[in-house]
C-alpha cells in the first residue's frame, strides 16, 4: 500500500505479481465460504430503494489514510459516521478492483482482488461489515463490457488459445490497413486495435486498454456470473453495471455517422443477456438493488430494463438530461444550457417511466459528470441557494436519488488552469483532438475546463488543511490536485452550521423516508413552459406535494401559480416562505420549496 501508483502498476508485470495472482486464485474459494455480514454477526436488511438514498464515492478522491496521495478504501471506513450522519442508505463504490488505471479503475485487471493502491481483502471485508453495522448496503461498480488487456483472459487470447479469444471481438479488417468498421472509440480515434499476430483487429469502445467483450459467448457470461455470486456471498447487497446496455452488438458494418452507436446500443440480446444475469445471480436475492448505466439509451429499453416485473435491473441511469448543454451528442463544444430542453426530458422520463411501472435513478452528478453547481447553479453569490435549489428538483422527483462525493457541501468545478493540471484520458484526447479541428490551445483549454470529468474527481474537501484534509498535511501530494477553494467549501464547516447545504441535504434524504408521497407518488409538471420554474405536483393516496424552484439568480413571478393555501412548507432554502396568492408567487433567485398537504 505504501508503494507509489507507478510501482504498483510496474510489479503487476513481474513474476511476483502474477504468483501473489494466483495464490489469490486459490484463497477466492475461502471467500465465497464466508459471508462478511454472517461473520460479523450482522442481520442483513432489506430495503426498500424507493425510499432510499445512495452515496456515491470516488475512492481515489474520498480519503487517503496511507499518505501516498491516492483515496484508499480504509478512509471509507473512517468516514462511514459521516455518510451514516448524512442518512444515505447505500454507498456506491466506483471500481477498485486491480487495475492499471489507465481509466482510473475501470479497466479491471481482476475482479476478484483489490488494487494495492486501494487496500486489501481484508479491507473491503472491514468496509462492508463496518457500514452493515450502520445499517448501510455496499454497492460494487461492475464494468462488464469490456476488461483491461492486462486481465488474464485478454492474456491468454494474446498467446493464441481458442477458449479466450472468444472471450473478445476479434475481426478481420477490410483491407490492408483498413478497420473492420470505421466506429470511434469514445475516448477518441478508432475503436479497432490491429494485432499482427492474428492479421485482426479488437474491438475496443473505450480506451485501446479496454477490450470489450463477446457476450454471445455463454462461457464469458458464466464467468461473470461467478463474479457476481462471489460477492454476493461477501454481502455486498447492490450492483452498478457500467454502460451495460453496449454488451450486445447487433453487427459490425460502416455506419454513414461514424460513432456506430446504432449498432452497439440496446443491442439485439440485450434483454436476453440481462434477465439471465438476473436469475442466475441477484435475483435470487430480492434485498439486493441493482442499477444499469444506460449509455444514449432509448426510454422504451429502459421500460424493459427497470420494469418492476420484467426481472431485469431495479433502476437505470439515463443521461439525455445531462446533454442539454451539449450540440446534439457533441460534449466538447460551447453552449449555453437549454432549460425548456432540460426540463422537458426530465418530466417526458418522469412520466412515461411511470406509466409503465419502471424506476429512475435520479442525479445531477456523478464522476463523470461537471459540478451541478457550476453546471447548473451559480458558484458566487447565491451558491448555497442554488446548490440547494438543484438538490430540491432532484430529491423530490419520482425515482432513487443518488448524490455524488462533495455534492452535498455544494463542491464545484475545477480551478485548473493549465492543460497539465488534467487527468482524465478524455479530457486529454480531445484536448489534442478540439487542436487538430483548429481551436487555439486557450480555446481548447476553456472547454475542457467547462466539460471534464476530472470536475468531479478532485479529493473530497473535508477540511481547511493543506490538502483538504484528504489527506495529512505530510502526505504525497494528492494524484490530483484540491480546489482552492477548499478553505471556504468544506465538510467540516458545513457540519458545524444549520443552515448550510450538507444540513438542507440531510433534511431532504430525511424527507423521502418520513413522506411516502415522494417514493410512492404519481407525478405532473407543472409551468412547463415557463422560461424560469422547475415546479411539479405529487400525488399519492389523498395527499398532495408542490415542489416549485426559481431556476435563475433573479427575482421572477410565477404566473398560473397553484394555490399552496393549507399546504404545509416542509422544506425550502429561505428562512421564510414564498409569497403566494391568486395564483401568483414571487420567487427569490434560486429560491425552491415544497408544499405537502
Amino acid at each position: 500500500k505504501n508503494q507509489s501508483p507507478t510501482k504498483n502498476i510496474e510489479s503487476r508485470n513481474c513474476a511476483a505479481h502474477r504468483t501473489a495472482a494466483a495464490a489469490a486464485g486459490v484463497r477466492r474459494v475461502q471467500y465465497h465460504q464466508e459471508n462478511v455480514m454472517e461473520r460479523a454477526g450482522i442481520e442483513i436488511m432489506n430495503k426498500d430503494f424507493r425510499k432510499s438514498t445512495v452515496y456515491q464515492i470516488y475512492p481515489k478522491s474520498f480519503c487517503d489514510t496511507n499518505k501516498d496521495g491516492i483515496g484508499d478504501l480504509r478512509g471509507v471506513i473512517e468516514k462511514l459516521d459521516y455518510i451514516k450522519e448524512l442518512g444515505t442508505d447505500y454507498i456506491w463504490l466506483t471500481p477498485f478492483f486491480v487495475s492499471p488505471q489507465n481509466d482510473n479503475g475501470y479497466d479491471v485487471e481482476d475482479y476478484y482482488n483489490i488494487d494495492p493502491s486501494y487496500g486489501t481483502m481484508e479491507d473491503v471485508e472491514e468496509l462492508i461489515a463496518e457500514a452493515g453495522k450502520r445499517d448501510i448496503g455496499l454497492m460494487f461498480d461492475m464494468v462488464f463490457n469490456h476488461v483491461s488487456t492486462r486481465h488474464e483472459w485478454f492474456r491468454k487470447a494474446m498467446d493464441g488459445a481458442p477458449y479466450y479469444k472468444d472471450f473478445f471481438i476479434f475481426r478481420k479488417g477490410k483491407g490492408d490497413g483498413v478497420p473492420p468498421t470505421n466506429w470511434e472509440s469514445k475516448f477518441g480515434g478508432n475503436a479497432w486495435e490491429y494485432v499482427e499476430k492474428f492479421d485482426e483487429y479488437y474491438l475496443h469502445l473505450f480506451d485501446v486498454t479496454q477490450a470489450d467483450l463477446n457476450w454471445e459467448n455463454e462461457n464469458l457470461r458464466k464467468e461473470i456470473q461467478k463474479i457476481l455470486k462471489f460477492w454476493m456471498e461477501k454481502g455486498v447487497r447492490g450492483f452498478r453495471f457500467d454502460v451495460i446496455n453496449l454488451i450486445s452488438k447487433a453487427c459490425y458494418e460502416d455506419d454513414e455517422t461514424g460513432d456506430g452507436r446504432k449498432y452497439y446500443t440496446d443491442g439485439p440480446k440485450i434483454h436476453q443477456y440481462l434477465k439471465e444475469m438476473h436469475d442466475a445471480t441477484f435475483g435470487t436475492d430480492p434485498g439486493i438493488v441493482t442499477v444499469g448505466e444506460m449509455s444514449s439509451t432509448t426510454m422504451e429499453n429502459c421500460f424493459k430494463y427497470a420494469g418492476r416485473d420484467t426481472g431485469e435491473l431495479s433502476m437505470v441511469f439515463s443521461f439525455h438530461h445531462l446533454k442539454v448543454d451539449f450540440m446534439g451528442n457533441e460534449k466538447w463544444v460551447l453552449v449555453p444550457a437549454d432549460f425548456q430542453k432540460l426540463k422537458d426530458i426530465i418530466f417526458d422520463w418522469q412520466t412515461k417511466m411511470a406509466e409503465h411501472n419502471a424506476w429512475n435513478a435520479v442525479f445531477w452528478c456523478n464522476h463523470d459528470q461537471p459540478r451541478v453547481v457550476s453546471r447548473f447553479g451559480d458558484e458566487g453569490k447565491y451558491w448555497k441557494e442554488s446548490a440547494k435549489m438543484l438538490g430540491t428538483i432532484i430529491h423530490c422527483l419520482r425515482g432513487t436519488p443518488y448524490v455524488y462525493q462533495g455534492e452535498e457541501i455544494g463542491m464545484t468545478n475545477t480551478d485548473f488552469t493549465d492543460i497539465s493540471q488534467f487527468k482524465d484520458v478524455e479530457s486529454l484526447n480531445h484536448y489534442q483532438i478540439l487542436q487538430h479541428k483548429g481551436l487555439s490551445a486557450s480555446d481548447a483549454l476553456r472547454i475542457i475546463q467547462i466539460h471534464s470529468r476530472d470536475n468531479g474527481r478532485t479529493p473530497m474537501q473535508w477540511d481547511d488543511s493543506k490538502y483538504a484534509g484528504f489527506a495529512a498535511e505530510d502526505s504525497a501530494e494528492p494524484w490530483i490536485a484540491v480546489n482552492g477553494n477548499h478553505t471556504k467549501i468544506n465538510a467540516a464547516d458545513q457540519l458545524r452550521d444549520e443552515d448550510s447545504i450538507f444540513h438542507y441535504y440531510q433534511k431532504l434524504i430525511a424527507l423521502r423516508k418520513e413522506l411516502d408521497i415522494i417514493a410512492y407518488g404519481s407525478i405532473e409538471p407543472l409551468a412547463e413552459k415557463d422560461p424560469c420554474v422547475f415546479a411539479y405536483r405529487r400525488m399519492y393516496e389523498g395527499h398532495e406535494l408542490i415542489v416549485a424552484a426559481n431556476f435563475y439568480g433573479r427575482d421572477y413571478t410565477w404566473k398560473n401559480a397553484p394555490d399552496v393555501d393549507g399546504y404545509t412548507r416542509v422544506i425550502g432554502n429561505y428562512k421564510d416562505a414564498a409569497a403566494a396568492e391568486n395564483g401568483v408567487m414571487g420567487l427569490r433567485p434560486y429560491e425552491a420549496a415544497v408544499w405537502y398537504k
